[in-house]
């Protein structure tokens, strides 16, 4: 993955995602890296606490745009321990 990549081009990333991932200063590859998977989870909740986040929709795709995988190929192992770190 090229390390500049805007969000927009990343794996799983789509419009809506790339936008929220905006909203809190995630803009590019190195970005998302630097925040993680459930850090850009977080600050998104953080910015919109009365919605509901669906796991898979977001916290999922931000791993899988990190590891250059569908959500879906994450593992459930690895999905088991972001989802216990989002608590």
């Amino acid at each position: 993955m090229s390390r500049n990549k805007n969000v927009t081009n990343l794996k799983n990333i789509g419009k809506k995602i790339a936008d929220r991932l905006n909203e809190v200063g995630i803009f590019s590859a190195d970005d998302l890296r630097r925040v993680g998977a459930v850090g850009a989870h977080r600050m998104i909740k953080e910015r919109h606490p009365d919605e509901t986040l669906p796991v898979c929709y977001y916290l999922y795709s931000f791993e899988g745009a990190l590891t250059d995988k569908h959500w879906d190929e994450i593992g459930e192992h690895r999905k088991q321990q972001l989802k216990a770190q989002i608590g």
